[in-house]
């Protein structure tokens, strides 16, 4: 189906230039190019820092100079996920966009409408004429996926608004009005390596569904270097291994659905059988979560390979293990809430060490702190050091929030029922702004999006649709 045909026309326009450029996080340089083009060839204030975070401003539409400004809020960059046997580049090349009627998508990778979308909205907002809206502040962050890095080091100096709407959140009728603080936190671990003789192979654990590792965290679905870890060292209890290199994740944020190790073993014939003994043990156990698990081996042949060292190879397989990993704390306030979580999300290693990123968060800053230590003291015993960047803080719920009555009204007039209101796992940058404006009154919200982080991700375009009518009206009521 022809894109260009579907309504909303000018959000999708914008989204199908935004989706053309590659802005995958720590890689937004382009795409801030194209948002200050887009602001001086309108003739609009534009502020645009060296992390690549922009502001761009419009004056009220006529009849509006009075009323107070609204910022507008969602970030650039997107979360660079694909197919195994996709070819394409996401660091050059654009995304080839598809629609089947019902929902836009990408071939074979994410789509980034987490948070191109927004982008793309607010872009079409400040490119009308005929939009009614009070004075704008639109505040385009970069590298929200990989620890809201850009909000972080945002300067608000220039921001008048005491309100603001966010536009990344991904389910339709779900006005987010809290959401935890967290941070990234990388584990290294030295390794020492020796010349060792013996067979070469290859294990891969792949088939998961992965996912966000704030609002996926509790669905139970299994993260591959944790069953990874664990496949190795099920077989080491019974055959000697030794590591040659170990992998799996891309995104700290992002639930790994593949991890993959090179080994050196002496009988290769017997690791395979182990391997296919511990297969169908994890099959059983996530059978209703990852039905599609699955641990393949590949037999490389015989070589003399740089190794890890027989301790070195414990210690890496007894942190792995050891580690804390997913569900950690529920709320104690609100039902069904996840309060603290980690993630093991990126696993690599060098010639001299291995690194392990883990997403912490919590909505308690003090069991933030918690996990944090716990990560630092683990390392240590390992001989080992950990490094944190990309704090966040909580976003706490306010009680009395005129934009929330606002919007809440005003859904319930176009949708014929009552949007629910919600505290996530997820950070969000709501936290950040809320902590450097005083006073802010915020709400995030979306269309709907569905597998976001994952080349599955989808967006439903009557959603959409209803999402961009919704936006037109607060902006006129605002």
């Amino acid at each position: 189906m022809n894109i260009g045909a579907i309504e909303p026309k000018e959000p999708l326009r914008f989204f199908r230039e935004i989706c053309a450029i590659p802005h995958g996080s720590r890689n937004t340089d382009a795409i801030a190019d194209y948002c200050v083009r887009f602001a001086e060839k309108r003739g609009l204030f534009c502020l645009r820092d060296r992390n690549n975070n922009v502001i761009i401003k419009k004056p009220a539409a006529d009849g509006y100079e009075d009323k107070p400004s609204l910022i507008l809020q969602g970030h650039l960059d997107m979360v660079c996920e694909k197919e195994p046997d996709a070819v394409i580049d996401m660091m050059r090349e654009g995304l080839s966009l598809k629609s089947d009627g019902e929902y836009i998508f990408a071939e074979g990778t994410t789509l980034g409408a987490d948070d191109g979308i927004a982008v793309a909205m607010m872009l079409a907002i400040l490119d009308s004429g005929t939009i009614a809206h009070p004075a704008l502040e639109c505040v385009f962050t970069s590298d929200e996926e990989i620890g809201m890095i850009g909000a972080a080091a945002l300067s608000t100096a220039s921001l008048t608004g005491k309100t603001m709407l966010n536009l990344d959140s991904e389910d339709e009728g779900v006005f987010t009005v809290s959401c935890a603080g967290g941070a990234t936190v990388t584990c290294t671990l030295p390794v020492s390596r020796e010349r060792k003789q013996g067979t070469v192979c290859e294990i891969i654990v792949d088939g998961l569904l992965g996912g966000h590792s704030g609002v996926e965290i509790n669905l139970g679905r299994a993260n591959a270097n944790r069953l990874l870890a664990r496949a190795l060292d099920f077989a080491s209890q019974k055959q000697p291994i030794r590591i040659i290199s170990i992998a799996g994740g891309l995104k700290d944020n992002a639930i790994p659905a593949r991890s993959a190790a090179r080994i050196l073993v002496d009988d290769a014939e017997k690791i395979s059988a182990l391997f296919s003994q511990f297969d169908l043990i994890l099959k059983h156990e996530t059978a209703s979560c990852d039905p599609d698990v699955k641990i393949s081996l590949r037999v490389l042949g015989d070589e003399t390979e740089t190794v890890m060292s027989e301790k070195s190879t414990s210690d890496v397989l007894s942190f792995l293990l050891l580690a804390p990993n997913g569900v950690q704390e529920m709320s104690r306030e609100i039902d069904g809430l996840v309060e603290s979580s980690l993630n093991l999300g990126i696993l690599d290693c060098g010639a001299e060490s291995l690194t392990a990123s883990f997403s912490v968060r919590s909505s308690v800053s003090s069991r933030k702190e918690m996990m944090i230590r716990q990560l630092c003291r683990l390392t240590a015993l390992f001989g080992g050091s950990i490094a944190r960047e990309g704090d966040y803080p909580a976003w706490e719920y306010r009680k009395d929030s005129p934009l929330r009555e606002r919007m809440e009204r005003i859904f319930l007039e176009q949708y014929g029922y009552a949007p629910k209101i919600e505290a996530i796992h997820a950070g969000l940058e709501c936290g950040i702004f809320s902590g450097r404006i005083e006073g802010l009154d915020c709400v995030s919200c979306g269309p709907q999006l569905e597998g976001i982080h994952t080349p599955r991700e989808k967006m439903s375009i009557s959603s959409l649709q209803r999402f961009w009518k919704f936006v037109l009206e607060v902006l006129k009521e605002s």
